[in-house]
């Protein structure tokens, strides 16, 4: 089977920002730190994969997604990007665009939302999945033969090994969402139902449906104050569907993913001369982008 490579590129910018000193600047005196940093990952990870076919996706916005029409407080526990950062995450999508990396971006759809979009259409064209990440939530889109793979720590998951990892299969980590909440998401859950009760719920009820419909089986088992859990299970239903629609990642993003339009291009060598001049990149930056 091909591979495709699915880049959720916010994490390794943010890493790249929070890791690298503001007082690298480009030619304007503006930082580049966030960009530079994102280029050397993508030469990093262009010389690992050695692969053929990739999409790289960007979130645009963190209070404009379909999710904060459903909830509001989607999110709303974050802080805006730092105009230091969010000035420099077009250039990040441009210097994708230059090594000729087929880019994403929507203010409705997030790049979860967009790189299930493109695995959905690709799976057609008998292409398996690597999801280069650090975000647990993309757990939920892997098929046998799939790799969750989180570059910046080396860690390669499949199918099993995300079991392992979060105790539960990769088809019920909406649910395990659903029934625990995400603080870093600001998805609600279940009040009281931490990650360990969760599991146990799901590893005997297997799903959030069947828990609501064998609700009166919770207290039977092996849960320390399972009678407590199916209260707030009943007092809670609404909240953990909702939570549930939140942590769903959504696979019909208005995007059309090809075999073509996933295939790397070349390098186009005169912008990113012009890229690299105008973010002071080392020329012996300019030459490793350019093997990219």
């Amino acid at each position: 089977m091909k591979t495709l490579y699915l880049i959720d590129a916010s994490i390794y910018i943010f890493r790249a920002y929070f890791s690298l000193p503001e007082s690298m600047t480009g030619a304007d005196g503006n930082p580049v730190n966030a960009v530079y940093g994102f280029a050397e990952f993508l030469h990093q990870f262009g010389s690992a994969s050695k692969g053929e076919h990739f999409v790289v996706a960007f979130d645009e916005s963190l209070t404009t997604s379909f999710r904060n029409e459903l909830y509001p407080h989607y999110k709303a526990n974050r802080e805006l990007p730092p105009p230091e950062l969010e000035a420099q995450l077009k250039a990040c999508r441009e210097l994708a665009d230059i090594l000729g990396f087929k880019t994403y971006a929507s203010e409705r759809f997030e790049a979860d939302d967009l790189i299930g979009t493109a695995a959905r259409q690709m799976r057609k064209n008998n292409f398996r999945m690597n999801y280069v990440t650090g975000d647990k939530d993309l757990a939920q889109l892997i098929k046998p033969g799939d790799i969750w793979w989180n570059f910046a720590r080396n860690e390669k998951l499949g199918s099993s090994k995300i079991a392992q990892k979060l105790g539960v299969r990769a088809g019920q980590v909406v649910d395990l969402l659903a029934l625990m909440g995400d603080a870093v998401d600001n998805i609600p859950g279940v009040p009281g139902i931490g990650q360990k009760t969760a599991v146990t719920l799901l590893d005997h009820l297997k799903s959030l449906d069947r828990i609501y419909r064998d609700l009166e089986r919770v207290p039977q088992l092996p849960l320390r104050g399972a009678r407590r859990a199916q209260q707030q299970l009943e007092q809670f239903r609404d909240q953990a569907y909702l939570s549930q629609q939140l942590a769903r990642i959504n696979e019909n993003a208005p995007i059309r993913c090809t075999e073509a339009s996933t295939r790397k291009q070349q390098v186009k060598s005169k912008r990113l001369e012009e890229f690299c001049a105008r973010h002071r990149f080392s020329n012996r930056m300019f030459q490793r982008l350019l093997s990219v």
